[in-house]
């Protein structure tokens, strides 16, 4: 059986080197690639895969996000993030989203080959870096401040990171920008946030977006 894989990354470059990666193997064919989260979500819409490479970075919809909504839309697809973050936070985030597998993009190529084949067999995959840190962790990683806020409050904090105003998202979700303002409000004070470039830097630290 070929197993049927879909590339998200927001770097051509990478998506490439995936692709050479997979197309070398004869039980692995990519039927689809994505440069954003939201590409990413309407080609699983159209095509569930077997398996989602996800980078955990990127503009219009992070990949956490989009491996939410990816579950959602297709159970039967199981995601493997790929990300440079090696915080646990960022592991306990991907995996609680639902991914099955997190690779370190400083892995070797062999590395995404077998994620990609535990994954699709019902395994949890971890880079080694990932899974020895996860074994000497003695105790819960500590709760992210994001599980403070609620589906709709995450998806407005995706979209004015992503430099939108209330206007725009009002009209994206079918919402008024009042109701979309009294949303951005709660959300900050949940994160105790005050204004728009600690946001920001906010999101960049818990791989919301990117710094690009």
């Amino acid at each position: 059986m070929v197993i049927e894989v879909m590339l998200s990354d927001d770097h051509a470059v990478v998506r490439d080197g995936l692709r050479m990666l997979i197309e070398a193997q004869p039980d692995i064919h990519v039927i689809g690639e994505a440069s954003d989260g939201r590409e990413a979500v309407h080609l699983v819409r159209k095509r569930c895969p077997n398996v989602m490479i996800m980078d955990i970075a990127m503009a219009n919809l992070n990949g956490i996000e989009a491996t939410r909504q990816v579950r959602m839309i297709c159970p039967a697809t199981q995601v493997v993030m790929l990300s440079m973050h090696s915080s646990m936070e960022h592991v306990a985030r991907a995996l609680q989203a639902g991914a099955l597998g997190y690779v370190l993009k400083e892995s070797t190529g062999a590395d995404v080959v077998a994620a990609v084949r535990a994954v699709h067999a019902g395994r949890l995959y971890l880079s080694q870096k990932i899974a020895a840190a996860r074994d000497d962790t003695t105790s819960r990683p500590g709760v992210s401040p994001l599980q403070s806020l609620s589906d709709r409050e995450r998806e407005i904090l995706q979209l004015v990171v992503e430099g939108q105003t209330s206007g725009q998202i009002a009209l994206q979700l079918g919402l008024s920008p009042k109701t979309v303002e009294t949303y951005r409000s709660r959300l900050m004070h949940k994160l105790s946030i005050n204004d728009l470039p600690s946001l920001v830097k906010f999101a960049i630290q818990h791989g919301l977006t990117s710094l690009e």
